[in-house]
């Protein structure tokens, strides 16, 4: 007799959001310009966008002083809405991650460093519907969102998102459309590592299966 795999029960899948869901480089370069334009501040805005990832605080400590982080975070964050999210673009495969989870009877959550409402703001704008967002959590600080919604699978493409994954318990699954490659990512602790999420069905549904 030949037996038929069993399905696994469909976790809930976190999803980072810069350069993982999305690729917001072309706004946030225009949203730095248009902040150096507005404080005089010479900033290097290819530079800031070839490391996304960590909190915006870590971007801003790099062109202005520590006593004004606060205030420039306040100062970026107001311009933001009006240059970063038009130009920004859905990553390819993105939306079909996310409906290769609703299939199986799955529910797919962004946990991601950027701040909630920005976030909220590019997932409409590119009609991007998770089942839920959180924002502002960075690395370690992601397992907090993760073990609250049951995550089993966590899906980014920096180091940090491996060790938020690490640290929720989830399995790591990394894609390599961000600052990190695949080598930096695998030394990292990901289990799994993809050239991008055009490829996450065939490897979501290979799992699922067992």
């Amino acid at each position: 007799m030949t037996s038929t795999p069993q399905l696994l029960s469909a976790p809930t899948v976190g999803f980072d959001l810069d350069m993982t869901l999305i690729d917001s480089r072309p706004g946030i370069k225009a949203a730095y310009e248009a902040f150096s334009a507005q404080t005089g501040v010479a900033i290097d805005a290819d530079l800031a966008v070839s490391r996304l990832g960590p909190p915006l605080q870590q971007e801003i400590a790099h062109w202005f002083p520590a006593d004004e982080i606060d205030e420039r975070v306040a100062q970026y964050r107001a311009l933001y809405p009006s240059y970063a999210i038009v130009p920004t673009l859905a990553m390819a495969g993105a939306r079909d991650a996310i409906q290769a989870v609703r299939e199986a009877g799955g529910r797919a959550i962004v946990v991601t460093a950027k701040n909630e409402a920005h976030a909220k703001l590019h997932l409409v704008h590119l009609g991007i519907d998770p089942d839920a967002v959180v924002g502002g959590l960075w690395a370690e600080g992601k397992a907090e969102a993760l073990r609250e919604h049951g995550a089993g699978v966590y899906v980014g493409d920096h180091t940090g998102d491996v060790r938020g994954a690490e640290a929720a318990g989830a399995l790591s699954v990394a894609v390599t459309t961000g600052p990190c490659d695949a080598t930096e990512l695998r030394e990292a602790g990901a289990d799994v590592v993809l050239p991008d999420l055009t490829h996450f069905r065939a490897w979501w549904e290979t799992h699922l299966a067992g």
